[in-house]
């Protein structure tokens, strides 16, 4: 088994890299896993993981201009998928990040918190770093050995904003819920950092490792 960490430049990859391959090692799953950058890896691989840190407008310019855009679309369409923070945020139709398109898998945009917002008498603190619990609205075999309201590890300015409430699999709370989680088929996607979220980061990685793309 191929597993692709899609590399175009942006995001705390070699982290990534580290986690997946200790998941595996965990699960005792014998995988292929590789950071790359090449399209036709991408292709060739039979599991994906896009994750992402930084500016949206920069990540999908990136993605266009490498030609890794064209091997994520063929990817989502046939393949477990795996977005991860900005990864997930690219799957959208738009961002207020920059007024910027993004691959358009999923109906829906991205949203920035409002700082306007009060948690406990006192403005929103953007970005939102840190432990938050998530809530599982769905039952989903990633979900397996991950207990319910778990903590994850978040660092982001802009949340995802589904379109369908179908595509919701977890919220979390940040002055308001928003969904942390989405997915549907082949597609799971997570607004938190798994690479940061130690033992049910792993946990969950292991679970990806091992799925076969269905629900």
């Amino acid at each position: 088994m191929k597993v692709a960490i899609v590399n175009y430049g942006m995001g705390n990859l070699h982290s990534v890299l580290k986690s997946v391959q200790a998941a595996g090692q965990l699960q005792q799953i014998k995988a292929e896993i590789m950071l790359t950058s090449e399209p036709d890896e991408v292709y060739a691989a039979n599991k994906i993981i896009f994750p992402g840190q930084g500016a949206m407008p920069d990540c999908m310019a990136a993605l266009l201009k490498s030609g890794l855009a064209e091997a994520l679309m063929d990817g989502l369409q046939r393949k477990p998928f795996f977005g991860i923070c900005v990864g997930a945020q690219l799957l959208f139709e738009h961002s207020e990040e920059g007024n910027t398109s993004g691959l358009g898998w999923f109906s829906g945009c991205v949203k920035r918190f409002q700082s306007t917002v009060a948690v406990n008498n006192r403005p929103l603190k953007i970005p939102h770093m840190g432990w938050n619990r998530v809530h599982q609205t769905q039952q989903h075999p990633l979900f397996t050995g991950i207990s319910q309201n778990e903590w994850f590890y978040f660092v982001h300015s802009y949340y995802l904003a589904p379109q369908e409430s179908s595509l919701v699999l977890g919220m979390s709370d940040y002055g308001e819920d928003f969904a942390c989680i989405v997915g549907r088929d082949n597609v799971f996607a997570t607004q938190f950092h798994t690479e940061k979220s130690h033992v049910a980061g792993l946990q969950l990685l292991g679970n990806f490792l091992k799925w076969d793309g269905t629900q």
